[in-house]
């Protein structure tokens, strides 16, 4: 009997706590509802918007994209300036003639 009664009042109380989470839920709904009606984001300001993060994120985006466009633009145009017109040396020969001095040893 005794373990019926103790079932029992858990079963009470869960349905209680339940009842409890249904009204919230419905509280929140409503109120989730009344601010789509009136036109404001969900996260109660503008700046909540999706929209609005979204065009930030948009516009960062392309800010970096157009300026690692136009470096890596400036690098080739200035590279291709300089190998016309100055002498630049043979860098693979240069660190050849490195790594033979080295594997040589100090010359006396």
């Amino acid at each position: 009997m005794c373990v019926c009664v103790c079932v029992y009042k858990d079963t009470v109380t869960q349905l209680k706590d339940l009842a409890e989470l249904k009204d919230q839920l419905e509280n929140i709904q409503r109120r989730v509802e009344n601010e789509v009606q009136a036109g404001i984001p969900q996260g109660g300001s503008v700046l909540a918007s999706p929209f609005l993060k979204g065009a930030v994120a948009g516009y960062l985006v392309a800010k970096l994209r157009s300026t690692a466009i136009l470096g890596v633009c400036l690098g080739i145009c200035t590279g291709a300036f300089v190998a016309q017109n100055y002498p630049i040396p043979d860098i693979e020969q240069t660190l050849r003639d490195y790594a033979n001095s080295l594997k040589k040893g100090p010359s006396n």
